[in-house]
């Protein structure tokens, strides 16, 4: 093997000529040997990569770099999950240490955005050279990229401590250690004064552990419930309310339910809260730490509307007019999929997807005609959610769920089932996680990829020559599901053929429900059924989007610029008082940039490229575009928004830094510091004139509970829209062919009309 400061070329060209090809080098820290002048301001080299340069059997034969197995923007694959969690156990100081570790969490490290595009242009089909900029002397790149690391949040059950872990992912061959998979640990760091997710293993712990204790079984008894097998226990995250939630313990409050048939796995037990009982346990030791039955509440009598489950099941009977819909695509789908890059019409994005956000978009471009590849987004995610509940008593003012941060929107997901979840010729792809013990568990199709018709995309007739020309819209649509203890979630990423992409959250599942007194009411919520009420709650969801409107991988030209709608004053200008225009403001630093939604002003935010101009000569752009929207219906002193003071404006734009990832910081589970995360980092008051920024969007929904959300919640919709604004020359869309079958189809499915049969004959039937 060559030595690390040898160097491979191409053919070599004539003098004064720019060559076609890149020179391939081994890259050693800051040094690339035989770099020609005015390389440096290509991309630099990758640290500590290994060498693997042979020498050219012939001269002038070009040698090129073998396309690695796995982009630096995939998922861990389970094998990998296995190699990162046995390298942090074997690194363990003694015996003690590795039993005691918990694995919460293992992602993949996303490299900087110059080694993703480095992957993206040499080492990955569609292979896209164009993605780096063009010198003179053509571009150096390594022979490899560097190593895929992952990142581990490790909790230690016997210290109550929480670490970082980084390790290096490498594969060493059968024949060298005994067959064996090893990674390196590049750093490990103990965090202070911070509480990791709660993890599915723990919630179970705790159910069991609850149910098991004598006052408990005490206190069940005297509601008349003797079967333990009855009583559902829903672990919650304490929050931070005062001193004595610190990190320094690790707690939960759980809340209690009780169901009425033992023989029934699916009845709705959240049909049956238990309240006046109050229990704090001790997470690490798993025992129960504080006890008190407070209030004595009569369980609710049995619902019987609580069940949800088909026809007899739930003592009902199923409607029976719905006919067979099914959604045919005979030549298959429209789109590509190669590992997890994704083409589709013009589009193409890489999709990743991690325990805490779920899924994730990557690489998000626009193939433009002559134009190329147009970038628009690095990285889009969300990042956090957080559920405040509006009733002052006892349990539910301790409500306020970070449903990211505390449990992980990722590793709650489902295993979706073909015909219910997605309709159509379908993708799917796996997730795969490690549990608490540091096993590998895998969601098979978790991840569903799929097309959908969406009406139309545009129409005209001439009303002269009554000609028409209509078209179908179709959309490609990225999504997951999780369940968070009694609610379910959706997250949609859209991407239609007009060049909008749409986010989209569909809120259902089960109400989280509260116990009346007999003859009681409260004004905070909704009396559902005889002894049950449902309080009333908002759900917020942050959005993280890394945008990159027409800019390639080191290149930082984007601002954003406000735009609200203004009535004309009265004058020369307005003499018919119905003018109005659009009014533009640059939001030039992060202090200016903390806004909120305007309905009225019909406000909205421009992604601008600063140095790309349309055919009008005007700044290319992608407009963010609000949806239904809140804000926190809560007293600025609210407890809950000591960790959620992300939630107090709907719009932050930071300038980019790969630690700014989620808006509450690192750890929001039992967090004692004030304002951690988006609301510092703003403080900062960076300039985003030209830069690389940031969208933090903000949207919440208030939900006032109502009969029908019962006994389960029909979806609730709620989201944003990016959609170009002067990005093209003309509409995107107008391209799209006819469908050919459409007239055929009218034709052949024309719905017969139902005759009612006259009245003599239906007097004599």
């Amino acid at each position: 093997m060559a030595s690390a400061s040898k160097t491979t070329t191409l053919c070599n060209t004539h003098h004064g000529e720019s060559s076609p090809f890149p020179k391939l080098v081994s890259a050693v820290p800051n040094t690339v040997a035989g770099r020609s002048e005015g390389e440096d301001s290509v991309i630099r080299p990758v640290d500590s990569l290994p060498d693997t340069t042979k020498k050219p059997a012939n001269k002038g034969v070009s040698v090129m770099p073998r396309t690695e197995t796995k982009h630096p923007l995939d998922p861990l694959s389970a094998a990998e999950i296995s190699v990162a969690v046995a390298t942090v156990r074997a690194a363990g100081a003694n015996p003690e240490v590795r039993d005691s570790m918990r694995f919460i969490e293992v992602a993949s490290v996303e490299p900087e955005k110059h080694v993703v595009a480095l992957a993206d242009a040499y080492f990955f089909p569609p292979f896209q050279p164009s993605l780096l900029p063009r010198t003179k002397a053509g571009p150096v790149i390594p022979m490899r990229l560097p190593p895929r690391r992952a990142k581990l949040v490790v909790y230690n059950k016997k210290s109550n401590e929480t670490s970082l872990w980084i390790v290096e992912l490498s594969e060493v061959h059968a024949v060298t250690r005994g067959g064996h998979h090893r990674g390196r640990v590049v750093s490990s760091e103990v965090i202070p004064d911070v509480q990791p997710p709660m993890d599915a293993a723990e919630y179970a712990e705790c159910e069991a552990i609850v149910k098991d204790f004598p006052p408990f079984i005490e206190a069940m008894k005297r509601r008349g419930i003797d079967d333990m097998d009855l009583v559902m226990v829903d672990p919650w995250c304490v929050g931070y309310h005062s001193e004595a939630d610190a990190p320094s313990r690790r707690l939960a409050k759980p809340l209690i339910y009780c169901r009425t048939d033992s023989d029934s796995p699916m009845e709705n037990g959240y049909a049956r809260p238990v309240e006046g009982i109050y229990v704090l346990v001790d997470m690490q030791n798993m025992v129960v730490i504080e006890f008190e039955d407070r209030k004595f509440v009569p369980l609710p009598p049995p619902d019987p509307l609580r069940n949800y489950t088909p026809g007899e099941s739930r003592g009902g009977v199923d409607r029976s007019d719905v006919k067979p819909l099914q959604i045919i695509q005979p030549e298959g789908p429209s789109f590509r999929v190669r590992g997890y890059f994704v083409e589709w019409q013009k589009w193409n994005f890489r999709i990743g997807f991690t325990p805490r956000e779920g899924l994730v978009i990557h690489s998000v471009a626009y193939v433009d005609g002559s134009r190329g590849r147009r970038p628009l987004a690095h990285r889009l995610s969300f990042v956090e959610m957080v559920v405040p509940y509006g009733d002052p008593n006892e349990p539910h003012y301790r409500k306020n769920a970070f449903d990211a941060g505390e449990d992980g929107l990722g590793k709650n997901a489902h295993s979706l089932k073909k015909g219910c979840d997605c309709l159509g010729t379908i993708k799917y792809f796996d997730a795969h996680f490690t549990n608490f013990t540091g096993g590998v568990e895998t969601i098979e199709n978790c991840v569903c990829l799929h097309e959908e018709d969406h009406g139309i995309l545009w129409k005209h007739q001439d009303w002269r020559t009554g000609l028409a020309e209509v078209r179908r819209s179709r959309r490609l649509t990225v999504s997951f599901l999780c369940t968070v203890a009694n609610y379910e979630y959706g997250f949609y990423w859209h991407f239609y053929q007009d060049g909008k992409i749409e986010a989209e959250v569909k809120l259902t599942g089960i109400l989280s429900l509260g116990a009346l007194q007999p003859g009681e009411t409260r004004k905070y919520g909704t009396t559902i059924a005889p002894g049950l009420y449902a309080p009333v709650h908002q759900h917020f969801f942050i959005a993280r989007m890394d945008m990159s409107v027409d800019c390639k991988p080191g290149e930082a030209f984007n601002q954003v610029v406000e735009v609200n709608v203004r009535v004309d004053e009265p004058g020369e200008n307005n003499i018919h008082n119905n003018a109005f225009y659009a009014e533009e403001k640059l939001l030039r630093s992060e202090a200016e940039a903390m806004r909120d939604c305007d309905p009225f002003s019909a406000r909205h935010w421009i992604v601008r490229n600063t140095r790309t101009v349309n055919r009008t000569g005007q700044l290319t752009g992608y407009k963010l575009v609000p949806g239904a929207n809140c804000l926190p219906l809560a007293r600025p002193e609210a407890k809950f928004l000591r960790r959620a003071a992300f939630l107090k404006h709907n719009l932050w734009v930071t300038r980019y830094d790969p630690e700014e990832k989620f808006p509450g910081g690192e750890f929001p589970n039992q967090n004692p510091r004030s304002g951690e995360g988006l609301a510092t980092w703003v403080k900062q008051n960076r300039s985003l004139e030209e830069s690389d920024v940031v969208l933090w969007y903000v949207f919440g929904i208030i939900h006032v509970p109502r009969l029908e959300d019962w006994p389960v919640m029909p979806v609730e919709h709620i989201g944003f829209t990016l959609m170009p604004h002067g990005f093209f020359n003309c509409s995107p869309a107008v391209d799209v062919p006819p469908n050919p079958a459409c007239e055929l189809e009218t034709k052949d499915s024309e719905v017969k009309e139902v005759v009612a049969p006259k009245p003599g004959l239906l007097s004599k039937l």
